[in-house]
């Protein structure tokens, strides 16, 4: 099975779990804002359920960049929303994202497997560079 399959199924999995009452992007921000002083001051003032609904629509971005190696709007803009000259989202935080991101499919995947992992890695991987990269560049 490619790892294109292996993340399908896994997101597939994800998506339709939900771990005491709470849904996987709800409880990977649960995640991501207990792991650092830094990501708690960012969203204080963030209206949660609105960024929800923004993840969603970046995180297939996201998935759209690692399959057709093109950057939609919606991956340009969040990228230059996030840059040095807006709202100032340091790269390192990228990683932190993409380990709150694993640990949170690690809960929600009933399958979870060290396969389950690097597909997570490798479709997101190409999103977060652009991301990254974009942090001087916008």
């Amino acid at each position: 099975m490619s790892f294109d399959d292996i993340f399908d199924e896994s997101f597939d999995r994800v998506l339709s779990a939900s771990v005491n009452g709470t849904d996987f992007f709800e409880a990977f921000y649960q995640r991501f804002l207990r792991a650092s002083p830094e990501i708690q001051m960012l969203f204080r003032d963030t209206d949660m359920a609105r960024q929800r609904s923004m993840l969603k629509k970046s995180f297939y971005s996201l998935v759209a960049f690692y399959a057709s190696g093109t950057v939609d709007d919606v991956l340009r803009r969040v990228a230059h929303c996030h840059s040095a000259e807006a709202l100032n989202i340091k790269p390192h935080l990228y990683d932190l994202w993409m380990e709150c991101l694993i640990d949170t499919v690690r809960v929600f995947d009933p399958e979870y497997t060290d396969n389950v992992e690097l597909a997570w890695r490798l479709i997101l991987s190409p999103g977060i560079t652009y991301m990254k990269f974009g942090y001087d560049h916008f």
